[in-house]
């Protein structure tokens, strides 16, 4: 008999069910987490190859701005005539200790460039995420309890129009009605100059806005901080939103079909109802799966959000080292978001495993 033969219900309280649902879960973790190991693996030689597929760092970003000598000098300082299989094993041991290197353009440690950043591409994320399941949940259920009906065609047709428009096009049009045409919120940046200078004198700033401001005690401040916000993260959250929406619509909909709920439909129980109560918790199983995933979609949003606005964050510095050519700086990005996206994506497997104790057979 095999695991998927095994019944897994029984008595509550049962020793054998809990040492089955025990096993299953631990062996499904372990599993989890050692996919994470491979996957970081081919994701840090993949950006390497295609790091060093337009030649040595120091060529594409000094080259032709140095003469030759020099040129040749500073290659052979940092190592790039070296074979190539040599600066990968070199680079992968580096990875593995924590060392991404130093930038080209200011000579930082990329370390120190990440933590900077990192946190405000953190909270712009997260700002993102209550957009995205603020527009997708509770446009999701509606559509799905008026389903087949025009206002249901119409959430639809948004849900697609939210996920095919370009971040950077949906920032510019909040930008030009919000921002140019009607003067409500902010054009670009994290926050005012004299917001960002009162909590630069905390004495131990955070780097997440939010909570800087909160620390300040100033109402003004924590206000000047969340209008910088709300453009960047509508234009972000709505990419995500419309994956949300269209999945729990789906996904209501197909709970709304099963036999309990005709149970309770046929016992007088209202539509409305049973979306909102039967039908909303059992579709919101799969959103967490999905969340893992959206986690890709952010980071890659972010980028070009990020850019639009001046949100000085990861996405932001990473275009700065682009167009400037450094590609040691972009490596070391690019593969730490890797690492975050695949971390984010077990601890995603982890939720719904305990969630849904299907998912782990």
């Amino acid at each position: 008999m095999t695991a998927l033969d095994t019944p897994v219900t029984g008595a509550p309280g049962s020793v054998g069910t809990s040492r089955a649902a025990g096993g299953g879960l631990g062996r499904y973790l372990l599993v989890r987490f050692l996919l994470i190991f491979p996957t970081v693996f081919i994701l840090v030689t993949l950006v390497f190859i295609l790091m060093r597929a337009s030649g040595d760092p120091i060529t594409a970003s000094v080259g032709g701005r140095l003469p030759a000598a020099q040129l040749q000098e500073r290659i052979h300082t940092a190592g790039y005539d070296r074979p190539i299989l040599i600066q990968y094993f070199e680079y992968l041991g580096q990875v593995a200790t924590g060392d991404f290197g130093r930038t080209l353009t200011d000579n930082r440690a990329i370390t120190e460039v990440l933590v900077t950043y990192g946190t405000a591409t953190l909270e712009l994320a997260v700002y993102a995420l209550v957009v995205a399941f603020a527009v997708g949940i509770p446009l999701g259920m509606l559509a799905a309890y008026i389903r087949d009906r025009w206002g249901d065609a119409v959430l639809r047709v948004f849900a697609i129009l939210c996920y095919a428009t370009p971040v950077f096009f949906a920032g510019l049009l909040l930008k030009l009605v919000f921002a140019v045409q009607l003067g409500l919120l902010p054009v670009y940046g994290r926050a005012s100059v004299a917001s960002e200078l009162q909590m630069q004198l905390l004495p131990s700033p955070t780097g997440i806005y939010l909570i800087d401001a909160m620390q300040t005690g100033d109402p003004a401040v924590l206000q000047d901080v969340l209008r910088h916000a709300v453009l960047p993260a509508i234009a972000l959250g709505l990419l995500t939103g419309g994956v949300f929406l269209r999945l729990v619509r789906t996904n209501v909909i197909g709970t709304l079909g099963t036999d309990y709920v005709t149970s309770a439909r046929s016992r007088g129980v209202g539509e409305f109802r049973l979306v909102r109560t039967h039908a909303y918790r059992p579709a919101l199983v799969p959103i967490i799966t999905v969340i893992g995933l959206q986690v890709a979609l952010l980071l890659g949003g972010a980028v070009l959000t990020e850019t639009t606005f001046e949100w000085k964050g990861l996405g932001f510095q990473l275009t700065h080292y682009l167009q400037a050519r450094d590609f040691v700086a972009v490596q070391g990005i690019v593969v730490l978001l890797a690492v975050i996206v695949a971390v984010t994506n077990f601890v995603v497997d982890v939720i719904a495993a305990l969630i849904d104790p299907r998912v782990r057979y």
